[in-house]
């Protein structure tokens, strides 16, 4: 990411170096730190998130290559059952890589998660499907997303940490913003592959060979991550931390000990990203084409129309968040998504695609209020020492439990119920159990980093 010397994402080495920023640090930070710290930050997670988003997105041929296509319906339960299992790891993951990132460093703990995670993917290219080994391709299929699973686990809460440890106190809003925009750039180009390689190509194309294009961009997007990883210094935050005293022998049990209270509040705040990026970013084109009907180009096209809404808002979000505190914009996302999800998802019946496009524009808006202040919120309630893990354990544990399996119940919904609102009713649900967990917990935009 290149930003001009008076990008809003930078500041002068007298703001960064000044103790009483609230930075936990002395040290003076130049502006191409910053901007490599920015990148390092950037890449992790659009790499993830592209994997994501090539899955999500062309789940239906995933479906026919992988499982029986004498039930498609099941296929595509399957599929998204494999996406779901994939998250049970995550809060082991989170742990693990919580652990290592508060004994050892930010900097070593992404450089391997980085380098797993888009192994991982890379791997996932070169399967067979079921018409050669039968079900050994899902059971494998599946042994690779537990794989990356358990890697990008590590990757959003030690980004996030990473930033916030970087940025200046009055831009840590505005500088974690960076991950939620790189994942969300992530999906766009996973969802602009997709619509071209449904497109281009036919559906025997795109079972043979087409999709497994986006899988094997993986292997040189991640080594240029680690790259840039591994030239990097820790932040100055954990190295000022590790320097007056020795790390936590055990981060997590310290965390669960002495900072249980803030753990259960930032599992409930998370609930409303877990579900509400994986309805309305991952799994909706899945929804508008089979589901309503709509052609599947048009689901693509309506959802690229989102992400470039959620990308365009997202810093702005974190400038909000950096003016008016990260409770006030938090619970304002949640009381929006409470009255107007449902008669969103009523709209998306009418079947019109430029009314379509409107509530993907509405949805997305509304999601960045929470996506884009939810990083530096959740970094600034830990202190440094349990800082990654406090992160890693409370998102990924919403994520594996309601993230993950969003796409998966939101079909079961459907099926079992026959009412095509139920993911609207599901998001809405989730939305109230995180503005009353951000409601119980403090402003932390305020505070310097502990």
């Amino acid at each position: 990411m290149n930003h001009s010397s008076n990008s809003p994402l930078q500041a002068t080495d007298a703001t960064a170096a000044a103790p009483a920023t609230g930075t936990a640090t002395s040290r003076t930070i130049d502006s191409k730190t910053r901007r490599k710290v920015i990148a390092a930050s950037f890449i992790g997670n659009f790499v993830e998130w592209f994997d994501y988003a090539a899955y999500g997105y062309l789940a239906v041929t995933i479906a026919a290559v992988f499982f029986p296509s004498d039930d498609p319906q099941a296929g595509l339960l399957m599929t998204f059952g494999v996406f779901a299992i994939s998250f049970l790891v995550r809060p082991v993951g989170g742990f693990i890589w919580g652990h290592l990132g508060d004994k050892i460093g930010r900097r070593e703990a992404l450089s391997w998660s980085i380098l797993l995670m888009t192994g991982a993917t890379f791997c996932i290219a070169l399967l067979p499907g079921y018409a050669s080994i039968g079900f050994g391709a899902p059971l494998l299929l599946l042994a690779l997303r537990l794989v990356q699973g358990f890697s990008a686990a590590g990757e959003y809460a030690g980004a996030s940490a990473f930033l916030v440890e970087y940025a200046p106190a009055n831009r840590r809003g505005l500088y974690a913003a960076v991950v939620p925009a790189s994942t969300a750039t992530g999906l766009l180009f996973g969802s602009l592959m997709a619509a071209g390689l449904t497109g281009l190509l036919s559906s025997g194309d795109l079972e043979s060979w087409g999709w497994r294009i986006p899988f094997l961009l993986a292997a040189p997007l991640g080594l240029i991550g680690r790259y840039i990883r591994t030239k990097l210094e820790d932040s100055p935050a954990f190295v000022e931390a590790s320097e007056s005293s020795a790390p936590e022998s055990s981060p997590v049990g310290s965390l669960l000990k002495n900072h249980w209270r803030q753990l259960v509040q930032a599992a409930g705040a998370v609930l409303l990203n877990a579900v509400g990026f994986y309805v309305i970013l991952s799994y909706m084109p899945t929804y508008l084409s089979e589901e309503l009907g709509l052609d599947a180009t048009r689901s693509y096209l309506a959802t690229t129309v989102a992400l470039l809404t959620y990308v365009g808002f997202i810093f702005l979000t974190g400038m909000l968040s950096d003016r008016f505190g990260r409770r006030r914009v938090l619970i304002s996302a949640s009381i929006l998504f409470v009255l107007f999800t449902v008669p969103a998802f009523m709209a998306l019946e009418s079947g019109n695609f430029l009314v379509i496009v409107l509530v993907q524009i509405l949805l997305g808006a509304m999601l960045t209020l929470n996506d884009g202040t939810l990083p530096s919120y959740l970094a600034e309630m830990f202190p440094t020492k349990v800082r990654y893990s406090g992160f890693a354990v409370s998102f990924n544990l919403s994520n594996a439990l309601f993230g993950g399996t969003a796409p998966f119940v939101a079909t079961l919904l459907i099926a079992t119920s026959g009412n095509v609102l139920a993911p609207g009713w599901y998001l809405m649900a989730a939305a109230v159990v995180s503005l009353v967990a951000v409601a119980c917990s403090v402003e932390t935009s305020r505070k310097p980093l502990a």
